[in-house]
């Protein structure tokens, strides 16, 4: 369809109803067609922006969690055995960070001054007695320093976590008590 465009063409406004130039209409948000002069622009607030929800949690979060114990690399040698026939061996571990009775497990340990590989080694680790912040002491049961003093343990010999628990001191037999009078003791017979 073919349209017009003549120099004197008019409209009619649909707002006031005068007669315009057809040139200077434009048609409304809502359908009517005015005069320029006549234009009102829709209200921001007949279409306000849509808002999203608050965000409330984090994209693929995780909780927060104890860090499992690690295996740490000792230096070389750190391991030294105590006096001849003595079966304490103190480890130098800087910043070891672990207390009394934790239970430590070594691996790719070398055998030294008559302590041997398998002992210490053992799978279920030692029960340790911390003595600063960068040794403790552990005991070796069976077997015992033939020189004493001697540090070993070789070059890569690592420390994790064991699972060694503390002696638990023993208990006495109830069923063998007697009351000593004289001295007002419980003596175990």
């Amino acid at each position: 369809m073919a349209y017009t465009s003549g120099k004197h063409a008019k409209f009619i406004s649909d707002r006031s109803g005068f007669a315009y130039p057809y040139s200077e209409r434009i048609k409304e948000w809502n359908g009517a067609v005015v005069h320029m002069s006549e234009y009102e622009a829709k209200h921001p607030q007949l279409e306000p922006n849509v808002v999203g929800d608050d965000p409330q949690a984090l994209k693929e979060a995780r909780p927060d969690r104890t860090e499992p114990a690690v295996i740490r690399l000792l230096r070389p040698n750190c391991f030294k055995s105590g006096t001849a026939g003595s079966a304490v061996i103190t480890i130098t571990e800087p910043s070891h960070g672990r207390s009394t009775d934790d239970a430590v497990r070594f691996r790719k340990v070398m055998g030294f001054d008559g302590f041997t590989k398998a002992k210490l080694e053992l799978s279920s680790g030692y029960v340790i007695t911390v003595l600063d912040e960068n040794s403790y002491t552990i005991t070796i049961s069976g077997e015992t320093a033939t020189t004493g003093g001697i540090r070993g343990g070789g070059e890569h010999a690592t420390a994790g976590q064991g699972t060694a628990t503390p002696s638990v001191a023993s208990t006495f037999d109830a069923t063998n008590i007697t009351l000593d009078s004289a001295t007002k003791t419980f003596d175990e017979g």
